[in-house]
């Protein structure tokens, strides 16, 4: 038999059981903010992250890095913490449960359970808030929009009994780790596909893609051995740098994107109409695009369109018609990209610009240029496969993570029964 249900009279929370009663979540639970002071040398740093409250060392470098911890506060086990600054941004963690005690940013909120159970509970309601961005909907509308512990304490909250608590935290205990447990070995499917589709990009534009050939050595590490009938050659014996500027401005702007390749500006969102593009570089179909600054990081590709482009970039076109996307490729291995990092090491640990020099003076591998066209059509045919593939699995983890999120809904505003 179906359970009486009633509205709450809250939109995101939506109808509840007759039997549940909506309160403030400072009915449920308290704030503190326990200073550390000369008791930070005690505790271990802790961390909020999308995966939950983790350990962090106290010399971990990453992101931004106190001097001292006397100002951290201390969470406790069983505990929830909030990080509810900068609302704008919908992709970060929210709410996690502690399953340790130790220090955490003066930034977080604490609350403490005025029940020992209630945080288990409590957990997953604020979760599902965090899921579907209701947070991020409550902030003060300033520059950094965000909530403080007054605010927090305010938002609505469920009051349901106990042993009805523990049924649903049993359940979605259960049915969210085997979802969990999914898309974490998909994700680490699609990263084996990623390391294939590497392997098979070095494979191709290092020993081709015919077998039973002879080889020799290439004389060059990254490389290995290569057919018989390659040839190894510096960069410049088939790029040339292409240093035309548009005297007048006039051009379809383009840019590089990591994931996309080369891409109009005024598609991807970033165009700036007030920015002068006097004297911006010239690119045709087929010229190779570098970004000189994250050439390190893959970021060049062959470009689709005629266009402009800023100072960033570098721009390269095959002699001899030799194949450009064979060259990508190749560049895109693990071997030339550490070849193009050597190249960009400036003072100290700082990344210099991959200057035209610096490039030109790489040895690659130069194929026959029908070979060239070969294995360039080879690989492309192979990573649309992959991709396929790949897209397939990003697709079920979306499926899995918005099950999820329904789920932890559902059950924690009672629309199902545990």
């Amino acid at each position: 038999m179906p359970r009486k249900m009633k509205p709450s009279g809250i939109d995101w929370i939506g109808d509840i059981p007759a039997s549940w009663e909506l309160v403030r979540t400072k009915n449920k639970f308290s704030n503190h903010k326990d200073v550390a002071g000369d008791k930070a040398d005690d505790y271990e740093r802790l961390a909020l992250t999308l995966g939950g409250v983790i350990k962090r060392p106290k010399d971990d470098s990453t992101g931004l890095q106190p001097e001292a911890f006397n100002g951290y506060q201390i969470l406790r086990q069983n505990e929830l913490v909030f990080k509810l600054i900068d609302l704008a941004n919908v992709a970060t963690s929210r709410v996690g449960y502690s399953p340790y005690t130790g220090l955490v940013s003066p930034a977080y909120i604490i609350l403490t359970p005025r029940h020992e159970f209630e945080s288990k509970y409590g957990v997953y309601f604020f979760l599902s808030m965090w899921q579907r961005e209701i947070f991020n909907h409550m902030g003060d509308d300033g520059v950094r929009s965000s909530l403080n512990a007054s605010d927090l304490l305010n938002i609505p909250y469920l009051s349901i009994p106990y042993d009805e608590q523990r049924r649903i935290v049993d359940f979605l205990d259960t049915e969210c780790s085997r979802i969990d447990e999914v898309i974490a070995q998909t994700r680490a499917s699609i990263e084996e596909y990623k390391r294939l589709k590497q392997s098979v990009i070095t494979e191709a534009v290092t020993k081709g893609i015919h077998s039973d050939r002879p080889m020799k050595d290439s004389g060059i590490e990254w490389i290995g051995e290569i057919p018989t009938d390659w040839e190894i050659a510096p960069i410049k014996r088939v790029l040339t740098e292409q240093t035309t500027k548009t005297p007048t401005g006039e051009g379809e702007q383009l840019s590089v994107n990591q994931k996309k390749g080369v891409v109009k500006t005024s598609e991807s969102g970033a165009a700036n109409p007030s920015l002068s593009t006097i004297d911006w570089k010239l690119v045709a179909i087929n010229d190779i695009v570098f970004n000189k600054y994250k050439a390190h990081s893959g970021v060049f590709f062959v470009s689709q369109y005629n266009g402009i482009v800023t100072f960033n970039y570098s721009v390269f076109r095959c002699l001899n018609n030799n194949c450009p996307k064979y060259f990508e490729y190749q560049f895109k291995t693990d071997g030339c990209i550490a070849e193009f990092r050597k190249q960009m090491r400036g003072v100290g640990d700082s990344i210099s610009p991959l200057y035209t020099k610096d490039l030109f003076r790489i040895i690659i591998a130069v194929p026959p240029i029908s070979e060239q066209y070969e294995i360039s059509g080879f690989i492309s045919k192979k990573m649309q496969e992959i991709d396929s593939l790949i897209s397939k699995k990003e697709l079920l983890i979306s499926e899995l993570e918005n099950l999820k999120k329904s789920l932890i809904y559902e059950y924690v505003t009672g629309k199902k029964e545990a």
